[in-house]
Parts: structure tokens; C-alpha cells; sequence
């Protein structure tokens, strides 16, 4: 493992810590222009989501009714009834996203799109070492005053995430700071994504503050609008 891998996992917790737990539950508050653009706003306003720590797994609930809930792992989403009665499903859902921009998205595209997002940022950085990821420190960058160390993380095939190639910075606790990505199945671009405002929960360093905006052509990130605005409430790790 890295050097910058071990000093970022050490900085949120540990993978000791981390590898006690099976499962982790944020309730939080979903914003940002993201969902207005695909005809969803108010989508997971105010819900939360559970999902596994060690196999990609994720359920955000209420989900659009008080009995549903998500169930997503790569190849598959679905919506069901609280007790698990399947309500709709998609195979190979990737494959389903609209090429249109501003072409909305239905329950499923949300459910796909929600579920991947929040496991990727709720694992990271503790995934890295794990079987199929690669990463490679890339020179240092200077921003808000500090300096920034990179990685760029190459995910495996069977992860479900944005983009196979994404780059994090590090700042000098070694906190995450930002998370540069292309969120393939919207179709605009890459994206520029802050976390910040951390608190300890179980011993996991976890923000409760995430902005993301657009990234220009000349990587300049562009603040005039969020594309999406999460606010962690409180997480709990089991």
C-alpha cells in the first residue's frame, strides 16, 4: 500500500477501525441544480442511505413513497417495498442513461445514480487498497492555501462509480479536500467535488459538507452552481 494511501486511511480512522464495522447509515440532505436538470428536484430531499463497507451495496430509503427503498449493487438496481417485495428493477442499468443532458431521469436512473455516489464517497479513501484499485501519487497541487497531494485511483470493473479514472487530494492532516471525476452517465463533463466541515463518527472522520461543481476545459472550477449540494447529519457505523 502507498504511502499517501496509508497516510490518508490512517487520517480517517484507520483501516483497523474501519474493518470492524460491516455497514455504515447516513441520514442526510440532498440539494443542487443536478436534480432540477433531470426533472427530480426534491428527490431524497431529506432521507438516508445504508450500505456496506466491504461489497458494493446500497439502499437509500424513503424513496419517493414512506415504504420504499433502493437496492443497488453494480449490475443491478431496484426499488422495493420495505420488506423487500421488488417494485421495479433494471439489469445492467449503466446501459439505460439517456444521452441528452437535460433528458430526465426516471426512478431507477436516480436510484443507480444516488446508490453508486454515496457508496464511492462513504468508503473512500479505504477502498484503495483493496484488490483491483490502482493508484499513483501525482505531484502535489496548492489550493485554499495548503498544499494538496494527489492520487489518481484507477476503480475495477466490477465497481460501480462515476468514472474508471478519478483523482483525490489530500490536504496536510490527510483529509480529503477534493474529488476530481467524470460523471459518466450525465454526460456534461467533469466535475470538481469538496467535501469539508468533518466529524468524527465511530472513530471514521467523515464530512458533512459536499459541493460539487463543473470543471471548465481549462480545469478551472466553475462556483456559479452547485450541481450538488449533501449535507451529512449523522452517520453510524456497525
Amino acid at each position: 500500500m502507498g504511502d499517501l494511501i496509508t497516510a490518508a486511511i490512517e487520517a480517517h480512522g484507520g483501516l483497523d477501525r474501519y474493518d470492524q464495522y460491516t455497514s455504515a447509515t447516513a441520514h442526510f440532505r440532498l440539494g443542487g441544480s443536478l436534480w432540477r436538470l433531470k426533472g427530480r428536484e426534491g428527490i431524497l430531499r431529506h432521507a438516508a442511505v445504508r450500505l456496506d463497507l466491504h461489497r458494493q451495496y446500497a439502499s437509500h430509503y424513503p424513496f419517493t413513497a414512506p415504504d420504499l427503498r433502493t437496492s443497488l449493487t453494480a449490475e443491478r438496481v431496484a426499488i422495493e417495498t420495505l420488506d423487500g417485495a421488488v417494485r421495479a428493477e433494471r439489469h445492467n442499468p449503466r446501459a439505460s442513461f439517456p444521452i441528452g443532458v437535460r433528458t430526465p431521469w426516471d426512478d431507477l436512473h436516480v436510484a443507480y445514480f444516488a446508490g453508486y455516489a454515496m457508496w464511492t464517497y462513504l468508503t473512500s479513501p479505504f477502498t484503495f487498497g483493496s484488490d483491483g484499485f490502482k493508484a499513483v501519487e501525482l505531484p502535489a497541487v496548492t489550493e485554499e492555501g495548503e498544499t494538496w497531494r494527489r492520487l489518481h485511483v484507477t476503480f475495477p470493473d466490477h465497481i460501480a462509480t462515476h468514472c474508471s479514472e478519478q483523482v483525490f487530494y489530500f490536504g496536510p492532516d490527510g483529509l480529503l479536500r477534493r474529488h476530481d471525476y467524470t460523471p459518466e452517465v450525465i454526460n456534461a463533463g467533469a466535475a470538481a467535488h469538496y467535501p469539508s466541515a468533518y466529524r468524527e463518527f465511530d472513530g471514521i472522520m467523515v464530512p458533512t459538507r459536499r459541493r460539487v461543481f463543473r470543471l471548465g476545459e481549462n480545469g478551472e472550477v466553475l462556483r456559479d452552481t452547485e450541481l450538488v449540494a449533501i449535507d451529512v447529519e449523522s452517520v453510524l457505523f456497525t
